[in-house]
């Protein structure tokens, strides 16, 4: 059994209201800094065997403290990066619920795509294919996730066997750790959105 802690990365100083997707330049703020901090001493003893992360500076910076307590290096893999939002980057959701394109997303999430973005089907592919590749490389091993909360929706829907229309009922939250085991008997969900002491 391969066990995967999917971690949201911490707080950032990103207008909540504001969509980030892609955009560079999004940092942890100093609750983001403790809360990546707290994550690290609360892994400590589930003896990580590897730490992979989204390329997305704060998905990175929410890994280091984990990486830097366990003795590990992190890795970075493209496929476990945001939802690419397109036209969408750095709107407000002010501005998009007037559009027609955002009304058609939110009801039917597995079918509209993005303007100059992906579909949510084809984020839960590429974070589904990460994982089952990552299953083969750590077999038996406790493996680390710092990502995004879609993603980590995604991912939850796909090895539930949930419609991903209904992911946004799965509530993420900043700096929360969920819990994927897959084994030959298939996946099991064992932890949703903790953010108390896990081991």
């Amino acid at each position: 059994m391969t066990r995967f802690l999917l971690i949201r990365h911490a707080s950032t100083g990103f207008k909540t209201e504001m969509i980030a997707g892609w955009m560079s330049g999004v940092h942890l703020n100093e609750t983001g800094k403790q809360q990546a901090e707290e994550l690290g001493v609360r892994l400590a003893p589930a003896r990580v065997a590897a730490i992979y992360s989204s390329p997305l500076e704060r998905a990175q910076e929410t890994a280091e403290p984990i990486a830097r307590l366990s003795g590990l290096d992190v890795m970075l893999r493209e496929r476990l990066g945001e939802v690419r939002c397109g036209d969408w980057t750095g709107a407000t959701f002010n501005e998009l619920q007037h559009m027609p394109d955002w009304k058609r997303f939110e009801a039917f999430r597995s079918s509209v795509r993005i303007p100059n973005g992906e579909t949510m089907v084809e984020v839960q592919a590429r974070v589904a294919a990460e994982l089952l590749e990552l299953e083969k490389m750590h077999l038996g091993s406790t493996v680390a996730i710092v990502t995004h909360g879609d993603v980590i929706r995604c991912a939850v829907a796909h090895f539930a066997g949930i419609p991903i229309d209904l992911s946004l009922r799965l509530q993420i939250d900043s700096a929360s750790i969920s819990i994927i085991e897959l084994g030959e008997w298939g996946p099991r969900i064992s932890k949703l959105n903790a953010t108390a002491k896990l081991f």
